[in-house]
């Protein structure tokens, strides 16, 4: 984990942490961390302290805060042509618990011994996605911690990147002053087999290849999908060319396959359960898996 830090003062007036991981699928999930102290002493703004005697009120203001970090991550991309980002509520959720772990640990760190990390807390959460990353910090309201991130290269990296398209935030008061947390993702759906095929079969017809009917070539393609290697075989049908692929997004062909595609006469599109990932981390990614026999 490359961490880069900044101090300006022993002192502090924010402190702010982002953390990112690429998309999933056969990737690797690197890290990149900033850390940023600036001057002067934090305190929760005079509302939120007067609200602490009255738990409603405070959790009412915390929540309302939240939303507050949203908004403005919101306005800032469109400021730049981006599009805005949808709140998630199972990644404020996890966003939530991590806050809470943060303020009763007081040092922020986007992870605490036996803690799960970032991709694992969303996807227990409920959260499906390819890509996240998360801002995290110290401050006294809702516009100086975005202030913060969006005057540091990495946390503006995280809010600006435009292909993530959810986010949940929570903040939580204590010791004084609000622990933030902001969780963006590039939401996955959750598509059944036959949806999945539907998407990669419209785009093979799309380059004039036509599909095979009946159900056969497709339980073909679909063994084919849950194979490591090599075809099934099937009564009367013997591709010529396989391409099996996983991946967080159904979106578009791999240039192999669009590249060869030219050279046959008909297509099938199978589908089935994404391989076991080999780390708890590379399980909390949602993919597809997808194989397209050529004929």
């Amino acid at each position: 984990m490359n961490r880069i830090l900044r101090i300006a003062s022993s002192i502090f007036n924010g402190l702010s942490s982002s953390e990112k991981f690429p998309p999933g699928g056969i990737r690797r999930r690197g890290i990149a961390v900033g850390l940023l102290l600036l001057t002067s002493v934090v305190a929760a703004s005079s509302a939120l302290r007067a609200a602490a005697s009255q738990p409603d009120a405070a959790s009412d203001q915390l929540v309302a805060a939240a939303h507050q970090l949203a908004s403005l991550a919101n306005a800032s991309r469109a400021q730049s042509g981006l599009a805005p980002l949808q709140w998630d509520a199972a990644l404020a959720a996890a966003a939530h618990a991590h806050a809470l772990r943060m303020a009763a640990e007081g040092p922020i760190a986007h992870r605490y011994g036996g803690e799960p990390s970032l991709a694992e807390r969303a996807s227990a959460a409920g959260a499906r996605f390819d890509l996240i990353e998360e801002n995290i910090a110290i401050g006294n309201s809702a516009q100086q911690i975005h202030s913060l991130w969006m005057h540091s290269a990495e946390h503006h990296a995280n809010i600006m990147n435009p292909p993530i398209d959810r986010i949940g935030v929570a903040i939580v008061a204590a010791r004084g002053v609000l622990y933030a947390v902001a969780d963006y993702a590039r939401a996955v759906r959750t598509l059944s087999f036959a949806e999945q095929e539907n998407v990669v079969a419209q785009q093979i017809t799309q380059l004039g290849l036509p599909l095979r009917s009946g159900t056969a070539a497709r339980d073909q393609a679909r063994a084919a999908c849950a194979a490591s290697s090599g075809v099934p075989s099937a009564p009367g049908l013997q591709p010529l060319f396989v391409m099996r692929w996983q991946s967080g997004s159904l979106n578009q062909l791999p240039s192999a396959l669009v590249q060869r595609a030219r050279g046959f006469h008909s297509a099938a599109v199978g589908a089935c359960a994404p391989r076991e990932a080999s780390t708890q981390e590379q399980a909390a990614f949602t993919a597809y898996r997808v194989a397209v026999l050529l004929y």
